[in-house]
């Protein structure tokens, strides 16, 4: 549940986007309506009505997860913080602009974010952010948590660039590809990691046990 709570913004971006796509009147109509007193020169461009509109829902469901976590009085984790610092500023730059590159930056943004926290924590600060999260479920030697920690600091960093390939040069001219790409391929490859990460670690949690 948790996972798919984190992934609410990315999946109403995901539906917004591809509704609006097949139903451009009715995306141009609600862009302009309630998005037009935000852009520049004040025109919504038909062809980019379906990006505008999803990136101000995916805003909107970004503080709505926030405000349901304060209402409920559970703790708002640093990463959600800062993932709507991002999305408020690019997103913002998307709509305003009426230019989807700030968006496609959002992605890349938030995980070099990511891999410099963790970075920064284990080198400066002797601090495993990743030992901080998974210590719980899993016991590790102490060399172990070293790469565990510089493992997603590299992955994390590799997810920023493969963004940008994506979204500037495989599918450069393919918006559409690349939110579906946003959506089912970075989670692919987010589950695939752990899966290869797991069993890696397998081996070590036994010894430990």
């Amino acid at each position: 549940m948790k996972f798919l709570f984190d992934l609410f913004p990315v999946i109403l971006f995901f539906g917004v986007y591809k509704y609006g796509e097949n139903h451009q009147d009715w995306a141009h109509g609600l862009a302009t309506q309630y998005l037009g007193g935000l852009i520049a020169g004040g025109a919504v461009p038909p062809s980019q009505s379906a990006i505008l509109l999803a990136t101000a829902v995916a805003i909107v469901a970004t503080f709505l997860q926030i405000g349901y976590l304060l209402v409920r009085g559970r703790k708002v984790d640093n990463m959600l913080w800062l993932s709507l610092g991002v999305i408020v500023v690019a997103g913002g730059a998307t709509i305003y602009f009426h230019d989807d590159t700030f968006i496609k930056w959002k992605p890349t943004i938030l995980y070099w974010a990511f891999a410099a926290a963790l970075l920064v924590a284990q080198v400066f600060y002797r601090k495993n952010l990743m030992r901080s999260v998974m210590e719980a479920q899993v016991k590790l030697p102490d060399p172990v948590w070293n790469r565990v920690g510089y493992a997603w600091i590299v992955f994390f960093f590799a997810m920023g660039l493969l963004n940008l390939l994506m979204a500037f040069v495989v599918f450069r001219t393919d918006t559409s590809a690349w939110v579906s790409f946003k959506l089912f391929g970075f989670t692919g490859i987010f589950f695939a990691f752990v899966v290869v990460q797991t069993l890696m670690l397998s081996k070590h949690i036994e010894e430990d046990a």
